[in-house]
């Protein structure tokens, strides 16, 4: 689901905005608009659940629009910000916290809807990563830097090619929609999801990953993880 945050303090642009959003003409299958008041409460609600887009008025009480921006970025490098304002002052302002477009009130509803349109096309084309939560930043990362994922009590890894490691702070369960066989990821145990591209051999208990480390296979799932693995390695399941 594409999630969409629009922050302003003024209710009525507030109400304009997202009604011009529902008219989004092609738009993803599923999405879903938040409207927030303040900088604060847009933070603390990205913070648990990162939004796709952030449509943020700048000129607002207490925390304004390029304060709320710049505590964003820190956390998060790769949300999309579009800034809504009455006054163009602010536009070279906006570079500094890498704002993808910046739009003035009153808004032209075919500027939005086709700012939309550029930034969902972007997000599509950097679909092959996804989102990890840790408790000091918000990570984007490529899926096929994934070797696998382990779940430790209420702790979610993410342990990568390159030797590194993310803590999550999300359930096994939020990222196994986003983990699909059709990009090579194969849960084989209730504590792992493992990269089939990553793995160096497998036997009937276990899978010896390209690092060394070795991931138990549940007996039950043994049969479907060895279709799925020669299905992708070999190709069998388009010669069928």
């Amino acid at each position: 689901m594409l999630r969409i945050a629009i922050c302003d303090d003024i209710p009525e642009y507030l109400t304009q905005i997202k009604s011009i959003i529902e008219q989004w003409k092609p738009k993803p299958d599923t999405f879903a608009a938040e409207v927030f008041e303040d900088g604060d409460s847009l933070i603390a609600a990205h913070t648990c659940r990162p939004f796709d887009i952030i449509l943020l008025d700048v000129i607002m009480p207490l925390l304004n629009g390029m304060k709320t921006a710049r505590e964003i970025r820190q956390l998060d490098k790769s949300v999309k910000i579009v800034f809504l304002t009455s006054s163009p002052e602010f536009a070279v302002e906006s570079y500094t916290v890498k704002a993808n477009n910046y739009l003035l009130k009153p808004i032209n509803p075919n500027a939005l809807l086709c700012c939309l349109d550029e930034l969902y096309a972007d997000i599509i084309s950097q679909a092959r990563s996804i989102t990890v939560r840790s408790t000091a930043a918000v990570h984007r990362v490529e899926l096929l830097d994934i070797e696998y994922i382990e779940a430790q009590n209420k702790h979610i890894l993410f342990f990568l090619s390159n030797g590194s490691m993310i803590d999550s702070i999300d359930p096994m369960y939020s990222f196994e929609d986003k983990l699909l066989l059709s990009d090579g990821f194969f849960k084989c145990h209730r504590s792992y999801i493992v990269n089939i591209y990553q793995i160096d051999t497998y036997t009937a208990k276990e899978i010896k990953m390209r690092s060394g480390c070795r991931i138990p296979i549940s007996r039950n799932c043994h049969k479907e993880f060895e279709t799925a693995y020669f299905s992708l390695i070999f190709g069998k399941a388009g010669d069928e």
